[in-house]
């Protein structure tokens, strides 16, 4: 079995992370923007708890608040992945290392302390908190020992080029790290369609040129325009994070270009990233069914193996 390296190695979610998500889900249909979430993710989440969306809310309505939560405590903890299980799983199907965000920048650095050579952590501060997130990079990275920044124009509500986010890229740049950034359409009606749109980051790559930039889930709607991106500017990659990959080679998706380019100017700069949590909760066959969806796109053999380990071994040196 060949090698994986996963550069959105969701975590999978604690007790109260589940608890949380689900209460969201099935009280949130008076949130502001969150109507198309609870119709595209709420499905797949209750069925994890081996319920309908249909009886999740119906459950909230006639449980009483503690009611309700003490159900989907003990529903939630039956789903409980403990950390040497999940190490266990990777190594089973065949995944080397990836980069992981473990619900806090503590409980990230514990799991990178303990599984060194199986994670990268990730950090996510706040750029509207200023000089205050930039020494909070700084501390994660130095003392804690993280390696790489998410930046998240859906989480902030700004987009990739708003200069509120550029202390964080001098930091960023300072201290040797990788910064990803969340590159596509959302499906929030409280923010901009567009907030996601990879033309923002023509402006960062052209201000920022020494740092490396990992453009999240591909970019779609907006593929063609990503594609133009990463070729004018060499230090923009490109990640395959949270979509099923089965769609690349479906025609009429709107991923030609990735795969075009993919498989020829560009195989040195796409870097596979499961996002498997956006599909599911942990499950080994999840992430093992999105992996061969990558083997099985009309790539070349050799293309394969770039996006699946060598470009990311490569870009972190860690062959």
């Amino acid at each position: 079995m060949s090698k994986v390296i996963d550069l959105s190695l969701s975590f999978p979610d604690s007790e109260e992370e589940i608890v949380s998500q689900m209460k969201l889900w099935a009280l949130g249909r008076g949130v502001k923007g969150l109507a198309n979430y609870r119709y595209i993710f709420g499905e797949r989440k209750a069925q994890a708890l081996g319920l309908t969306f249909e009886e999740l809310e119906r459950m909230a309505e006639e449980l009483s608040p503690e009611e309700f939560e003490d159900m989907l405590r003990e529903r939630a903890r039956k789903l409980m992945v403990p950390t040497s299980q999940f190490v266990k799983e990777l190594d089973e199907i065949g995944v080397e290392w990836g980069v992981t965000y473990a619900g806090s920048i503590e409980r990230t650095a514990e799991v990178v302390a303990q599984y060194p050579n199986k994670f990268i952590g990730e950090v996510f501060v706040n750029p509207h908190e200023g000089m205050k997130a930039v020494k909070e990079l700084e501390r994660a990275v130095k003392e804690l020992g993280l390696g790489c920044l998410y930046a998240s124009p859906y989480r902030y509500g700004i987009q990739a080029n708003d200069k509120k986010y550029y202390p964080l890229y001098a930091k960023a740049v300072e201290l040797g790290i990788p910064v990803v950034f969340y590159t596509s359409m959302n499906y929030s009606t409280a923010l901009p369609m567009d907030i996601g749109r990879p033309l923002y980051l023509d402006e960062v790559a052209m201000d920022f040129p020494e740092m490396t930039i990992i453009a999240a889930m591909g970019g779609w709607p907006w593929v063609p325009e990503m594609i133009g991106v990463a070729r004018r500017h060499q230090n923009v990659y490109i990640d395959t994070s949270s979509i099923r990959p089965k769609y690349f080679a479906t025609p009429g998706s709107g991923w030609e270009m990735l795969i075009q380019f993919g498989n020829t100017l560009l195989q040195d700069r796409i870097l596979f990233a499961s996002g498997w949590g956006t599909h599911s909760l942990w499950s080994k066959d999840m992430l093992k069914n999105i992996i061969q969806e990558i083997r099985s796109l009309p790539l070349k053999e050799e293309v394969k193996e770039k996006w699946l380990y060598k470009n990311a071994a490569r870009l972190f040196n860690r062959d």
